[in-house]
């Protein structure tokens, strides 16, 4: 056996098998490139679901994070540190937020938002103690604790984990009538995805979001926009909801909050929100440590300073144009906005992981999604050049 084969079968022997990656073992990445332990060099079309949008290893993070892991990498929040005020500062000028908290993972900042809203609305609101109902979409995903699944509605994600945390209204995705009959008086806040990522890159009509934000304003009803994914430049603009000009009472970002080099997200809110928050009732030993925060700072930076944005905006137009120029009749739809796109296959296809097989074969890795959806999402960096090849490769493999 050569090395990946060797380190495949150890993880097949070692490993709890709650993942079922393509057997590429990579071993090196720079930009939109990443190289397997055999020299073969990929391009990137994942972006570690959005987490790399800067690119591999960008080498300014990389600088942060070495010089600020020689200095001080922890301290708990039991005590200050000279980074993150800092953090907040920044990213309350790039965003508008009153509030952050910071954590580690998308999943945290999603409970640490459910917790909040919650205690708001018993708090402010007045809601019932322990009546507190939070409107989710169908096909949603916003992670894998326990009580992010109790309102998941995928069965592989649900099935076998209950009994599942109670206070969530499950609607349909896109339906702003059907958002506004689910309101009630025990409605504290609606957690929703700008666009549905692993469901499809499922985009919601226009107007759907300026409809929801006047139907939360109206009733008192936080707005939790889950942008984990769709935010820092993902989709053509910082944050998703700016294609609608609306705002969120609570962001959650993280993923590209690190460029990838570490675990960071945060929850930005107004103060109302996150203002219920006391000592003692909420928080991470990690979050808002000093090596996260010099990272993250960094990550904005670069995204920012470096027109990764604005790059996102134009290439994802070509991009899409390219790949809706292939003529296939395996195709059912293409579909996207920014770097975020999605080629639909015909069931008749017989499934969109084969294709991703054959396109890293080819020299470009890519993550199928609801069996029949082949999810592209490059690098923010990625050039018209790299594109061309990109579609080229979809086009002999698909086509």
């Amino acid at each position: 056996m050569n090395t990946s084969e060797k380190l495949i079968a150890t993880e097949q022997r070692l490993g709890a098998h709650n993942y079922k990656p393509l057997d590429v073992v990579l071993t090196r990445g720079e930009g939109v490139y990443v190289w397997d332990t055999d020299g073969n060099r990929y391009l990137d079309c994942l972006s570690a679901y959005s987490a790399v949008n800067q690119g591999h290893c960008h080498p300014k993070i990389l600088a942060a994070m070495v010089e600020q892991a020689g200095r001080l990498t922890l301290t708990s929040r039991a005590f200050r540190n000279d980074q993150l005020a800092y953090l907040y500062e920044e990213l309350a000028a790039l965003t508008g937020s009153h509030k952050i908290l910071p954590m580690n993972s998308g999943a945290e900042a999603v409970e640490t938002a459910i917790k909040a809203v919650r205690k708001w609305g018993y708090e402010v609101k007045g809601v019932p103690e322990g009546k507190a109902e939070i409107i989710v979409c169908a096909d949603n995903f916003h992670g894998r604790t326990l009580s992010i699944i109790s309102f998941s509605t995928d069965p592989e994600a649900r099935t076998g984990f209950g009994p599942y945390t109670p206070g969530f209204r499950i609607i349909p995705f896109g339906d702003a009538e059907v958002f506004a009959a689910a309101i009630n008086a025990n409605t504290v806040a609606a957690l929703i995805e700008p666009i549905q990522g692993e469901a499809g890159v499922i985009i919601p009509p226009a107007g759907y979001f300026t409809r929801i934000r006047e139907l939360c304003t109206a009733n008192n009803v936080t707005l939790i926009l889950d942008e984990i994914q769709t935010g820092l430049g993902r989709t053509g603009k910082l944050l998703a909801e700016e294609h609608e000009g609306i705002e969120a009472d609570v962001t959650l970002i993280g993923k590209a909050l690190s460029g990838g080099f570490y675990p960071v997200s945060a929850v930005l809110s107004n103060s109302e929100v996150l203002g219920v928050l006391k000592p003692g009732q909420h928080g991470s030993t990690f979050g808002g440590n000093p090596l996260a925060c010099a990272v993250a700072r960094t990550a904005l930076k670069v995204l920012t300073e470096e027109g990764m944005i604005e790059n996102a905006a134009v290439i994802g137009d070509y991009f899409i144009e390219g790949l809706r120029s292939i003529r296939s009749n395996i195709v059912r739809d293409v579909r996207g906005r920014g770097l975020m796109m999605a080629i639909e296959l015909e069931p008749e296809a017989g499934g969109a992981r084969q294709y991703c097989h054959a396109l890293k074969e080819r020299g470009l890795l890519a993550k199928d999604t609801h069996d029949h959806t082949i999810r592209l999402a490059p690098p923010l960096v990625i050039t018209k050049e790299q594109v061309d090849w990109a579609v080229s490769q979809i086009e002999m493999t698909i086509g």
